[in-house]
């Protein structure tokens, strides 16, 4: 009996079938982004060297052009509050963040914070999301008091006794607390809309027993009396007069990052020896230098330089020890960027977090 050897083909799937496959083989190959939570992020980076590195490398990155940042998206939410989203592609890094934020004032009278924040982490060679930062403005509230203290580093005169303080919230510890890797000193002293909340902040502030803090009846007199002073307060009018002001003081104003706020006098701006922001697009619409612009531009004879430029040794800081010195801060993209980057790598490299 002869044998026939018989082939069979295969039966080609239909086109749904087709699809449902490469549908599955998809989903295969897609990369599972990982969520923390803020207590998780709050052990794998804080106020150290590592995250200060970050975060002063970040100014550089702008000024070398590493750096595309967009202009802040600001969303109003029809008298409720408002969101701001940055972000910032740096090349070399391997993600970047679009961080949204929020600041809902109403939230005081329900008993929650007025500010909150999240960032998203985007894989730079893929764009998938490789993770969710739900750090409730942890990292937010770090990179800016470390942008302070990258500020005090370039711009602070070497010797500080007195630091003064305007403002009671979150940033006016972090930013003190921050301005402790750079320069020692032994007294705070600090003002506040409400009394109560000033002592609160002080009784806060002296736990550590590192200096002594006391609670001022004016700002005028936290203004006199400091080496390095700093505004934290959301004030839309001048807090700080240019009258108040001595030989050798600096300035880091970081609460005006919105049009129309405010706290320092513009004279101040004027009379000051050296004057740098963080960005300087973005400082002439939200900044306090918004407030001495002058037919659309700066006053002749008032030079302002980006802070990347002195990270990256281009131009120098403080000069004397007589100069006063002012920073005009309102948070970038690129910082974002900087410290998410630096706690997703430790949160990985520690097994944090869980996939979805």
């Amino acid at each position: 009996m002869k044998l026939r050897l018989v082939t069979f083909k295969p039966k080609r799937p239909g086109p749904l079938a087709a699809i449902k496959w490469r549908r599955k083989k998809r989903r295969r190959t897609i990369h599972k982004p990982r969520v923390l939570v803020e207590e998780e992020l709050r052990q794998v980076v804080g106020i150290d060297a590592a995250a200060f590195a970050a975060v002063e490398s970040a100014f550089g990155w702008l000024e070398e052009g590493r750096a595309s940042m967009p202009p802040i998206m600001h969303i109003e939410a029809r008298g409720r509050g408002d969101v701001d989203v940055k972000s910032a592609f740096v090349e070399g890094l391997p993600y970047f963040a679009i961080k949204i934020a929020s600041g809902f004032y109403g939230n005081t009278e329900r008993g929650l914070p007025a500010g909150s924040a999240m960032m998203v982490l985007l894989n730079s060679e893929t764009g998938f999301c490789e993770a969710v930062l739900l750090d409730n403005s942890y990292l937010t509230d770090l990179r800016t008091g470390l942008a302070g203290a990258v500020a005090a580093q370039y711009l602070a005169p070497s010797a500080v006794g007195t630091v003064g303080v305007l403002g009671t919230g979150t940033q006016a510890r972090y930013q003190v607390r921050c301005l402790r890797l750079v320069r020692d000193f032994n007294r705070v002293i600090v003002w506040g809309r409400s009394a109560q909340k000033a002592r609160m902040y002080a009784d806060d502030l002296q736990q550590g027993g590192e200096f002594e803090v006391t609670v001022a009846a004016t700002a005028e007199e936290v203004v006199r009396a400091c080496d390095v002073l700093i505004t934290t307060t959301p004030s839309g009018k001048p807090l700080v007069k240019a009258a108040w002001l001595h030989d050798g003081q600096h300035i880091t104003a970081v609460g005006a990052d919105f049009p129309g706020k405010q706290e320092l006098e513009a004279e101040i701006l004027l009379r000051a020896n050296r004057v740098v922001c963080d960005r300087l697009s973005q400082c002439l619409q939200n900044g306090e230098l918004q407030h001495v612009i002058q037919m659309g531009e700066l006053p002749a004879g008032l030079a302002v330089a980006e802070l990347g430029e002195m990270t990256t040794g281009r131009k120098h800081g403080r000069q004397k020890q007589s100069e006063i010195t002012v920073c005009d801060l309102t948070g970038t993209g690129v910082q974002d960027t900087a410290i998410a980057n630096l706690a997703y790598s430790e949160a990985v490299r520690l097994g944090l977090g869980f996939m979805v």
